[in-house]
């Protein structure tokens, strides 16, 4: 399996947790919100939503292009951080950084 669609399968994993753990159903961030230049827009959106409408859409992206991948990613830790701060149930942090780190591992790796 070629790391595109080894991407595009951690992705939809990506999906099926968030939606699982009640984070995929959200409002579109205005369209400003994606000129933040803070990580993650952390002044525009909430971290749920920067997940869904930048991370997973420019990963896509990537797969349906059969893009090279950016040299570093290493979103796992403010996944872990922002639920943490949450109060997410222990259950659903475990799983979503877990499936993360899997996509920052597969971006970095190759």
């Amino acid at each position: 399996m070629s790391v595109h669609e080894e991407l595009d399968q951690a992705l939809r994993e990506l999906e099926s947790t968030m939606k699982a753990a009640d984070m995929w159903r959200m409002e579109r961030p205005e369209p400003e919100a994606f000129d933040s230049p803070q990580p993650f827009c952390i002044d525009t959106m909430a971290l749920p939503q920067w997940l869904r409408f930048v991370f997973i859409a420019r990963l896509e992206a990537l797969v349906e292009a059969r893009a090279p991948m950016p040299a570093t990613c290493d979103v796992a830790p403010a996944v872990e951080a922002y639920l943490t701060q949450e109060g997410a149930r222990a259950s659903d942090r475990l799983l979503m950084c877990k499936v993360v780190e899997h996509i920052d591992r597969l971006v970095t790796e190759n």
